[in-house]
């Protein structure tokens, strides 16, 4: 079985074996032994089991009999004691103990028949386990029950669901396939749920800009409406929630471009020089109005509740969203032109644009060029931009969210006079 090796190709690999047992016999002795000081094994234990696990592999590498057998007599050793000292102190002992052990005991065959960079992964993983304990202790009484849940639900999305639907045109009405739909699905739901846990878990001490920044990228139009509203609530208007207001829609440009790119890199470059103009005049305008402020103006901690993005119910109405828009793009394509799409972008940009950009990102209308496409997504997100700038004023009012709601709408007329700039003749 390592027939093909050098003599000193299977020295290096003994040694790699040696010294990560070395490392994590470490680890060990920081850890376990400052506690448990009957602890079994440390830094020279650990070194010697891979030692006796490379040995015993060499000894007969076809039926591993050898091998076996040493597992079971270090299990033995490891249950003899684990008992023993149970027993003693009346308590049980960790599992992570015996585990360690038998890792570093595999490291040798390891070492022999994998590349290198597979037992160097098994010693870090193990060693930032063992130096992380306290840390993952903590972790496991912040994260709710519920959050396993939802990871739970995440994993099936991309894992389950989408390796089985089918990945070819159901109907002739548009290219787009169950797989790309269900794709574009868990592209949105990586974002989004990326953010809903910064948002859930990260500690804000930066009054509302922070979750404005997390919540658009989740959602600028759900963080402009909740931003929005807090400042309808406040005692007198704060600067730093209707700069958040500004700063969600600066994050759309960047999750607009970001999403793009994952299916159509040339466009998302074609996009690019305009988003990223758009996300500079936004910041810049933000920075302004910070400015602006007074100098003792306290700071809102505006923590937006974080909606969970994973629901069944969202996903089906993205998908369905998805599919409909998809039929109408084709449809609207096929009978009006580019100009059916420039409007059905700006009638799309007053709803969720996510279905339609991405969309018009994987292909959905068929003969259109990248700058007509760009065009077209940019008049989704002016489309939006306006939009936000109505709802500013309709949930947070006239008084306290003019300001922002102006720098929207000079957002969303900017975007359109970019847009009327990639406008190309029908051929």
């Amino acid at each position: 079985m390592l027939d093909h090796l050098s003599a000193l190709d299977v020295a290096g690999r003994l040694g790699l074996a040696v010294a990560m047992g070395v490392f994590m016999g470490l680890a060990f002795e920081g850890i376990y032994k400052r506690e448990q000081h009957d602890s079994p094994g440390g830094i020279r234990t650990f070194p010697m089991l891979a030692t006796l696990g490379a040995m015993l592999f060499l000894l007969d590498q076809r039926s591993l009999l050898p091998f076996i057998a040493g597992i079971g007599a270090v299990a033995i050793w490891l249950y003899a004691h684990i008992q023993r000292t149970a027993n003693a102190a009346n308590e049980r002992r960790s599992l992570m103990i015996p585990t360690a052990k038998l890792l570093a005991y595999a490291f040798g065959p390891l070492a022999l028949t994998q590349p290198p960079w597979i037992t160097v992964a098994a010693a870090v993983t193990a060693v930032l386990l063992l130096e992380g304990r306290e840390r993952l202790h903590r972790l496991v009484l912040q994260v709710a029950p519920d959050e396993v849940f939802t990871l739970g639900k995440f994993l099936i999305l991309v894992g389950i669901v989408l390796p089985l639907v089918p990945n070819h045109p159901i109907v002739a009405w548009t290219p787009i396939s169950p797989f790309q739909v269900w794709l574009a699905l868990v592209a949105i739901s990586t974002l989004s749920y990326a953010s809903y846990l910064l948002q859930r878990y990260l500690p804000t001490r930066s009054g509302a800009l922070l979750p404005a920044i997390l919540g658009g990228v989740y959602s600028s139009t759900a963080t402009t409406v909740t931003l929005a509203r807090r400042q309808r609530q406040a005692a007198a208007p704060q600067s730093d929630i209707a700069v958040g207001i500004v700063v969600a829609s600066a994050m759309m440009y960047l999750r607009i471009d970001v999403v793009v790119a994952m299916f159509n890199l040339a466009l998302a470059r074609v996009l690019m020089p305009p988003l990223l103009m758009l996300f500079a005049l936004a910041v810049l305008v933000s920075l302004w109005q910070w400015r602006q402020r007074p100098v003792s103006a306290p700071l809102t901690m505006a923590q937006l509740t974080a909606a969970n993005p994973l629901q069944l119910g969202t996903a089906l109405t993205f998908a369905l969203l998805f599919v409909v828009i998809a039929l109408a793009s084709a449809w609207v394509s096929a009978s009006f032109g580019r100009i059916g799409v420039y409007a059905l972008a700006a009638v799309t940009g007053t709803t969720d644009i996510n279905p339609f950009v991405l969309n018009l990102a994987q292909g959905g209308v068929a003969n259109m060029p990248l700058p007509a496409l760009a065009t077209a997504i940019l008049i989704a997100v002016a489309s939006n931009n306006i939009l936000n700038a109505c709802y500013a004023l309709a949930f947070g009012g006239v008084r306290a969210c003019l300001r922002p709601a102006l720098i929207l709408l000079t957002l969303g007329l900017a975007g359109l006079g970019i847009a009327l700039l990639y406008l190309r003749p029908p051929d």
